[in-house]
């Protein structure tokens, strides 16, 4: 279950799952357990896929689980804060992201205030509503969700503690921002 915080961006989930709830490919599940020990040793870890790490400053650790609907994607969010023994966030990207200027700014402000209080790991679920409207930039609208994209790895990077971010993969995520992310993992059963 979870506690609906006093803010309804943010759903806070009781992690209680542990590796052995994982039903993943070994390869993936090395994956989040290399995560799990450079958060809690903030050392240099590998990135998947044979890449070498890059060391992370103080700030923030950035993960995008990527995979379809479905997936154990927020399971695997649940095992990590369990593991780390920090409270999770969920926050539905759907609800955050605003047609209104400077809206998503404002909600994502409220977010990251509510993490920081809390210790709390934050779960991006949907993150595809905020990079889903990100196009080649053809109209006003479009600089906009970009200025979205662009505040939301700002805030990632200067928060002190672990953002994922959940994408069915559906949108294509910009190289820039992709280069931002300290792990992906594609989290495929």
């Amino acid at each position: 279950g979870y506690i609906m915080s006093n803010n309804e961006l943010v759903q806070r989930l009781k992690p209680t799952a542990t590796w052995k709830d994982l039903t993943l490919p070994e390869a993936e599940l090395k994956h989040l357990k290399d995560i799990a020990e450079h958060i809690k040793h903030k050392r240099i870890a590998t990135r998947p896929f044979g890449q070498p790490g890059r060391p992370l400053p103080s700030a923030g650790v950035i993960a995008l689980f990527a995979g379809p609907s479905g997936t154990s994607k927020t399971l695997a969010a649940e095992v990590l804060a369990n593991q780390l023994n920090h409270p999770l966030y969920r926050v539905d990207m759907s609800h955050v992201v605003s047609k209104y200027i400077g809206e998503t700014e404002k909600n994502l402000q409220r977010v990251f205030d509510t993490a920081i209080k809390a210790g709390a790991i934050l779960l991006f679920d949907e993150a595809d509503a905020l990079f889903g409207k990100r196009s080649e930039v053809n109209d006003g609208h479009d600089r906009f969700a970009n200025q979205e994209v662009s505040y939301l790895f700002q805030r990632m990077e200067a928060f002190q503690g672990f953002s994922i971010l959940s994408s069915n993969m559906k949108t294509k995520i910009d190289p820039a921002f992709l280069k931002r992310i300290h792990f992906v993992i594609k989290i495929s059963s």
